[in-house]
């Protein structure tokens, strides 16, 4: 039963005669009562593990009513009541659990039109989950549990640490107060001003008064953690917080933060507004990160660098999200959409601001290499019917929770880097400038950032019709409905013919049902360069088919350069072969990033049986040559999951035949890796990426080295300091023998530094010691030995493990109405879980079995979840591509790669 039928039922029990019917009837809240400040004080206990309050909302009632209407969610309310023209006068208190709200009724009288205030007292558990107002925990080295309380309201909890207008739309000013023992410290989104001493020995830190923000972004936490501090260029204090044992690890952080928030000041010309800015570690969280205004949280091993034993992929990743959580203090914060269906307006902006911005101030992480690895990730879910839109409708919770996905931070990133390139990036920076300041403390939807980037075209109109050989006005707002109204992605299609280019565009869609690809229309900022001129060309593909005309003919042309638009290309008459024979004759002819595209495009037209899977593979063979980290990635998120489908189907020789000839294809280039942590960034996560492979493929070259490593590194009790860039190879090695994994166990229990406790972790679940791997999961899930923080992905990694795949499935249905609870029907963890345990399932029966496990459940457990429908298909999807290609597989590698007997351990 939906929340809708659930208020209507509730109605037709209670009756229209029935004394107080809840007075209303939308999940929505009304929009004739909103708040303007909140004044909120809390009071945790963090030896009983509960929590009291008492909070002061002054709201503004547009027109005379006889209730308010707010959210609550598992809050014990009393002494309501509303202070009005200087009297205070009793509430009565409604609750409507099924909608998270309660209405406030005024009995016998009117609350009239004007300013007045509401008070309520409160009290709770703190939360065993990782949302709301929730307990958490570390250990130090001496094993001495500590607890802390801390917070994660997004997108809808904050209802659950205090009544409030728990809506985007719903901003007001936040007054807090927070009531701690003296053995604690107390944090918020705003400075500390001021602690008063009260009877007991508690102590009560009173906080500045917030600037106008969303209920989803106050913060506050309750711990004894220390901090380092350091003030940017523009006068803003930063600090980082962890635990005392850890601070040590918080420089590099403190460091990336100050050069950040001075980039993004510059580059929005627009101050942040609040005087200081925290970032804390926190031991127990679910999210990656959280960007509270004012203080950003973060997941330990998202912050914390060790410059011992962290990798440099540690180092781009909490360079990353350090850049994303800050760019959000802008987007999302200053400017906030209005509601839900439009999270891309923070998320898609924010992601993309990660690679602007590090590419200014951390030129070395080489960050544009990965930008790539985003768009080809949103892709493989936006190919599916059970996609949907960048802006969709949600309306309840788990909806809500649901539009945190790839499309929303992906594919919005990929979007918005199309429109940068087509506008110029030097107009789509004037026209965000113009939206932010436009907008600053306000709630947007799609059309306000349209307006905005429209406004500043006039500016540059001419230069952009110019260059897209566009003759007509255009609109930015009618080019960028296609993409973010509509689901899915253009196939373009282009044949050459002496200096004509046909083009037309369709729906690429993966699925049976032609029907679902009918009636979709993009505007396509196409680019394109050929064998005359690496100069790129332009062109505006507004009609389903279009021709366009060479100076000159050419041997060939390449269309999506460096995959800066969101859509694929299929070559006929031939253009493939020319491209495929350009790659195996001179392969650099074309940059990285075009030669990544082109391999993806090749395997995804193989899916829809436009090119045959012959044609694909014969592309493959000159990654025998390549050297670039985009091109071997993209070609190993393409050829891996072909023998882990077989794995699923006992189909042991062809799945070796496949190992194999891509180990041979890769071979020169594992050959060439160092044992150090030596190179650029990109070099060194190469290595990692294919020693990791050849190890884990058992390469006897690969597998003798680490393991005289890992042997070594246990003699020494793990003292010896090991290259960091692979630490992970040694480990994976070592954690294969009963005695190995049962020392990195150790080790992982002990140690201080978050990234080598998830590379251990890593390790730990790539064993074949399958009871090894079903104690992780158990583990995990009770909070023992690992962290229930990390139970989705470790069940994930567990699951694409071909002696887990079973133990990884099994769990997750076993213990689902647990997991549900614990981290929220339709949150990312629960969905990551559900399509990552099955997205290489590729049988009838496991097909049956997920439908059969899922089609079980009741919608309020989750039967309607879109990554369950999402899941399906991709099973569906598995089976018709083994059913067509596995034999064209089998006879392209006999007649290619036999077995050849590699050096196999």
């Amino acid at each position: 039963m939906g929340l809708l039928q659930q208020a209507a039922l509730l109605l037709l029990v209670y009756g229209c005669s029935a004394p107080a019917p809840f007075p209303w009837s939308d999940v929505r809240l009304p929009e004739t009562v909103r708040p303007l400040h909140y004044d909120l004080l809390i009071s945790p206990d963090l030896t009983h593990l509960n929590f009291t309050g008492e909070v002061r909302i002054r709201i503004a009632v547009a027109r005379d009513a006889r209730a308010v209407v707010l959210h609550s969610k598992g809050l014990r309310l009393s002494g309501a009541r509303l202070l009005t023209s200087g009297h205070t006068r009793p509430l009565r208190v409604l609750e409507l659990p099924g909608f998270e709200q309660i209405a406030l009724l005024a009995e016998g009288w009117t609350i009239v039109r004007g300013a007045h205030e509401v008070r309520l007292e409160f009290a709770a558990n703190l939360s065993h989950s990782f949302h709301g107002f929730y307990k958490g925990y570390y250990k130090t080295r001496r094993g001495e549990s500590r607890v802390l309380a801390s917070t994660q309201f997004e997108p809808t909890h904050a209802r659950a640490a205090f009544p409030c207008f728990d809506e985007p739309a719903f901003k007001a000013n936040f007054t807090v107060r927070l009531r701690r023992e003296s053995r604690h410290i107390s944090i918020s989104n705003m400075p500390k001003v001021w602690t008063v001493e009260l009877a007991g020995g508690l102590l009560e830190d009173h906080f500045e008064t917030s600037v106008r923000m969303s209920t989803y972004l106050v913060a506050f936490i309750i711990c004894d953690f220390l901090s380092i501090r350091k003030t940017t260029k523009h006068g803003v204090e930063i600090a980082v917080y962890a635990v005392p044992e850890k601070i040590s690890q918080a420089e590099y952080a403190l460091n990336t933060a100050v050069t950040l928030l001075d980039f993004y000041d510059d580059y929005f010309d627009i101050p942040y507004p609040l005087p200081k800015h925290d970032l804390a570690a926190i031991p127990d969280f679910q999210s990656g990160a959280m960007e509270n205004w004012g203080l950003s949280t973060y997941r330990e091993a998202g912050l914390l660098f060790d410059p011992e034993k962290s990798s440099t992929s540690d180092k781009l990743g909490i360079t990353k999200v350090i850049a994303h959580e800050l760019a959000h203090q802008w987007f999302g914060n200053l400017v906030t959409m209005r509601w839900w269906n439009d999270l891309w307006l923070n998320e898609g902006f924010a992601k993309f601001m990660e690679f602007v911005s590090l590419s200014y101030t951390h030129p070395e992480l080489q960050v544009n290499d990965y930008f790539l690895e985003k768009c080809f990730k949103a892709m493989e879910v936006d190919a599916l019917v059970s996609s949907h839109p960048i802006s969709t409708p949600v309306e309840n919770p788990s909806e809500i929770r649901e539009m945190f996905d790839d499309v929303s931070y992906d594919k919005g990133a990929c979007v918005l880097n199309m429109l940068r390139d087509f506008l110029s990036p030097d107009a789509f920076k004037l026209g965000i400038i113009h939206y932010l300041r436009q907008y600053s403390y306000q709630n947007t939807m799609n059309a306000n950032l349209w307006e905005s980037l429209n406004n500043v075209l006039c500016t540059y109109v001419s230069y952009v019709l110019l260059v897209w050989e566009a003759h007509n006005e255009l609109d930015v707002k009618s080019i960028m409905d296609t993409w973010t109204l509509q689901e899915g992605f253009p196939m373009i299609t282009v044949s050459v013919k002496g200096r004509e280019v046909r083009l037309s565009q369709e729906r690429y869609l993966k699925g049976r049902d032609p029907l679902k690809a009918s009636g979709f229309l993009w505007q396509v900022p196409l680019t394109y360069v050929t064998s005359r001129s690496h100069t790129v060309q332009r062109f505006l593909l507004k009609t389903r088919t279009d021709i366009l005309y060479l100076p000159e003919e050419v041997e060939w042309v390449k269309f999506n350069v460096d995959m800066r638009g969101y859509y694929i290309v299929h070559y006929e008459s031939g253009g493939w072969d020319t491209l495929v024979n350009l790659l195996h004759i001179n392969h650099t002819t074309l940059s990285s990033n075009d030669r990544a595209s082109l391999i993806s495009n090749v395997f995804q037209l193989v899916s829809i049986d436009k090119l045959p899977l012959d044609k694909a593979l014969n592309l493959s063979l000159y990654l025998s040559q390549e050297r670039e980290i985009m091109p071997v990635i993209q070609a190993f998120s393409e050829l891996v999951p072909l023998y882990k489908l077989m794995e699923k189907r006992d189909m042991e020789l062809l799945e070796n035949q496949m190992k194999e000839y891509i180990l041979l294809l890769f071979r020169d280039l594992i050959d060439s890796q160092s044992w150090t942590d030596e190179g650029t960034v990109s070099q060194r996560m190469l290595r990692n990426y294919m020693l990791l492979f050849a190890c884990v493929r058992r390469y006897a070259h690969c597998v003798t080295t680490a393991t005289q490593l890992f042997r070594q590194w246990k003699d020494s009790d793990g003292n010896m300091s090991l290259p960091s860039d692979v630490s992970l190879v040694v480990f994976t090695v070592g954690a294969r023998s009963e005695e190995g994994w049962d020392f990195l166990l150790e080790k992982y229990l002990h140690s201080m530094s978050s990234s080598e406790k998830r590379t251990i972790k890593s390790a730990l679940t790539f064993s074949p010691l399958a009871h090894k791997l079903q104690w992780l999961m158990e583990q995990s899930f009770e909070g023992g030995a690992l962290k229930t923080q990390d139970l989705p992905s470790l069940v994930i990694s567990i699951s694409k493990n071909p002696k887990g795949y079973r133990l990884a499935w099994d769990f997750l249905r076993t213990n689902w109405h647990k997991l549900i609870n614990k981290f929220d029907l339709g949150s990312s963890s629960i969905s990551r879980m559900v399509t990552g345990v099955t997205d290489q399932y590729s049988t009838h029966e496991m097909l049956k079995e997920v439908k059969d496990f899922f089609g079980s459940l009741e919608i309020e457990t989750g039967s309607g979840l879109r990554s369950i429908q999402l899941a399906i298909e991709k099973i569906e999807e598995n089976i018709r591509w083994m059913d067509r290609n596995l034999p064209l597989l089998k006879g392209w590698l006999d007649n290619h790669h036999p077995l050849s007997r590699l050096p196999l351990v």
